[in-house]
């Protein structure tokens, strides 16, 4: 099992499942822009509601597999 670091915590995932099992769902999965938090609203990539930072890059949480050892950042 996958162990990836969410804002600097570690957290145990399934082997492939998407960072929204990570992150966990309600109350915050990330926050948007303006820091108001946010959860995972389709599933498929098309809302731009769980952008997250993977190793200082933004993504979108429900598109991106966990792998071993990703530093997730919701800010």
């Amino acid at each position: 099992m996958p162990r990836v670091w969410v804002d600097g915590l570690p957290v145990q995932v399934a082997e492939g499942a998407r960072l929204t099992s990570a992150l966990g769902l309600p109350p915050v999965a990330c926050r948007d822009l303006s820091g108001a938090p946010r959860g995972p609203l389709c599933g498929i990539g098309q809302c731009f509601e769980c952008r997250v930072r993977v190793d200082g890059r933004e993504t979108l949480a429900c598109l991106a597999v966990a792998l071993e050892g990703m530093q997730v950042r919701r800010d």
